[in-house]
């Protein structure tokens, strides 16, 4: 008799996988069963290892990073945001001999111009600085610094604009205060001055400079009579009634650094800056 496809006896017959004891398709034989096919233990053994990355040494990551972080900085520094310190008291009460401020460029970018208020970092537009002013930082590490933003720069003038391109100015009404384009200018709430007028920088408080050329601004510390500003360029002569020499006392808007929107150090002084409300009233 033929052995049956579904029995169970000694014959060779075929039978599921884990129900009889034999060795049919479902299972490999004990003697296979370490010896190869998908996953096995000697497949995984023989597998090829993936080769190890190459790690760069630390000083080489240190010296990208750094090279990285002064790039940005001087990204930064062009672009953006600069530092810089206050060398003199022409700007008080607001700032004060070494404070650290921060000056931002995005405004003047373009088409965008200094306006009325600003207080301003501009470079030195001819003689305006002292030897000793103009040097800045005086050691090669904060030298250094300076360049790539990192430490605030010298050589540079900081004061606030009264006039832009067109505008006039005049010392000064009855009451000491300014006349840009003959409006009245109430600078009490952010200067600092001893004096009767507002322009007490030349032995006279009656002149007047303007109009103010295109690309120029005329600026002015808050300090009114301790600032060698625009109004002490003017030369008058202290004669009263004689006309200014107004060529030297404007500066050029290309010499514009930026504006400054913080006091940054000392940190029991900081805050940010700005544009007083009295230049409201001043606005076409």
């Amino acid at each position: 008799m033929g052995a049956s496809l579904t029995g169970g006896g000694a014959g060779g017959g075929v039978e599921e996988t884990g129900r009889g004891g034999g060795a049919g398709y479902g299972s490999p034989r004990p003697d296979q069963r370490h010896r190869g096919g998908d996953g096995s233990e000697e497949d995984q053994a023989a597998a090829p290892t993936p080769p190890a990355r190459r790690r760069i040494p630390v000083w080489q990551e240190s010296l990208l990073l750094l090279g990285l972080a002064i790039v940005l900085a001087l990204i930064v520094k062009t672009f953006l945001v600069q530092a810089f310190y206050i060398p003199s008291g022409s700007m008080e009460p607001g700032l004060e001999i070494n404070d650290r401020i921060l000056v931002q460029k995005v405004s003047y970018w373009g088409s965008g111009s200094p306006e009325r208020g600003d207080i301003v970092v501009f470079e030195d537009p001819g003689a305006w600085l002292s030897a000793a002013e103009a040097s800045g930082p005086t050691n090669l590490l904060t030298d250094a610094m300076s360049r790539i933003g990192l430490y605030p720069t010298g050589g540079h003038l900081v004061k606030r604009v009264i006039g832009v391109a067109g505008d006039t100015i005049e010392c000064c009404d009855e009451q000491g205060r300014l006349l840009v384009n003959g409006e009245p200018l109430d600078s009490s709430g952010f200067t600092l001055n001893d004096d009767d007028c507002d322009g007490p920088m030349l032995s006279t408080c009656e002149w007047d400079a303007g109009p103010v050329p295109d690309g120029m601004v005329f600026v002015m510390g808050d300090h009114r009579d301790d600032s060698a500003d625009s109004s002490y360029r003017l030369r008058c002569g202290g004669r009263k009634g004689e006309a200014c020499d107004d060529s030297d006392a404007f500066v050029p808007v290309e010499l514009v650094v930026g504006k400054v929107f913080a006091r940054v150090w000392p940190a029991s002084r900081f805050d940010l800056l700005e544009r007083p409300d009295a230049f409201e009233a001043l606005e076409d």
